[in-house]
């Protein structure tokens, strides 16, 4: 987020803060961030946060919902966790445990319906970083009638997507050289999210089977999704029907047939690329997404949204060019 609004025009990162560093450099914790290098951070608490025209959240669940109620309406709340992304009460107490704290407009732009949503919106929750990448997969095949309501996927993430603190299966001896499933069985708690937004695209109930991977990367999300075609469906619709769907979205990219989404493509930038292919032998959909689960998938997308509730140009101070080598 900092980062970004490095580069934007018409927003200015005026405070950071986080009661675990409060009093610490900015640059000390961040060294990256030079034009923000003295700034001190500050506690989080309600009134700490009081007197700006836009907050950012990135806690733990359970957390935000507190926060943001203590805050006057008409202060543009952003929510990068995930106390205010479902939509079923039980289903969050089911996945977090505690009391559901109401669902907020979905970050997701894309999905039919959503930019009305958001526009001027005073409260919006981010998607998760994996649902993301799935529900943009999978979304336009599910509302097109071509698949059967049973998704399988299988994505690789970097090690940022469990944050910053000292893990030991996260350190590098770990990490590197090896790649190991976890989550596995349907517990991870992305899971009725991807529930949530592909059934609201498929207009019924779609099953999602999810197997998350943790890669020796520090960032990016490869997600691989199938599902089972409808009798009739061919390559030639399946890929007509995503260029339909994506044919204006600024962020949404459709590779041109044979060229397949990597990591490395979208690393910093706001994008998602994206391809799809029909497995005539399996009779099946397989769509491959990868985005950066720090800008599509996290920090970009808060920005996305709050251009759009501020009535800013959607794309303001969002890279659309990866960084690479």
């Amino acid at each position: 987020m900092c980062r970004l609004l490095a580069g934007h025009p018409n927003l200015r990162l005026a405070g950071v803060h986080a009661n675990s560093s409060a009093g610490r450099r900015l640059g000390e914790l961040q060294p990256h961030l030079l034009p923000f290098a003295d700034m001190e951070v500050r506690p989080s608490g309600a009134g700490d946060l009081a007197g700006y025209d836009v907050v950012v959240l990135a806690l733990p669940h359970g957390e935000s919902a507190e926060i943001a109620a203590q805050l006057p309406p008409d202060t543009l709340v952003v929510d990068c966790g995930a106390d205010h992304r479902l939509e079923d009460a039980d289903a969050w107490a089911r996945w977090y445990g505690g009391e559901h704290a109401g669902s907020w407009p979905y970050g997701l732009p894309e999905l039919p319906g959503q930019r009305e949503k958001l526009s001027g919106a005073r409260r919006i929750a981010v998607p998760g970083c994996y649902p993301t990448s799935v529900t943009l997969a999978m979304a336009p095949a599910l509302s097109a009638g071509l698949v059967e309501p049973e998704v399988v996927v299988v994505a690789a993430s970097g090690t940022s997507g469990a944050g910053k603190s000292a893990k030991p299966h996260l350190l590098g001896s770990e990490v590197m050289g090896s790649v190991s499933a976890y989550g596995v069985g349907g517990v991870h708690r992305h899971t009725p999210e991807m529930v949530q937004n592909l059934s609201q695209a498929a207009g019924a109930p779609v099953g999602v089977s999810f197997t998350p991977t943790l890669v020796p990367m520090s960032r990016g999300i490869l997600a691989t999704c199938s599902a089972k075609l409808r009798p009739g469906v061919d390559a030639d619709a399946a890929r007509a029907a995503y260029a339909e769907a994506y044919a204006d979205e600024p962020f949404v990219h459709l590779l041109p047939e044979g060229q397949w989404p990597t990591t490395a493509q979208v690393l910093g930038a706001n994008t998602v690329a994206l391809q799809v292919a029909v497995d005539p032998d399996a009779g099946r959909l397989v769509v491959v997404a990868a985005v950066d689960n720090l800008t599509k998938g996290t920090g970009g997308a808060a920005i996305q949204c709050a251009n759009l509730a501020l009535g800013l140009p959607e794309t303001a101070g969002l890279p659309v060019v990866g960084v690479a080598p």
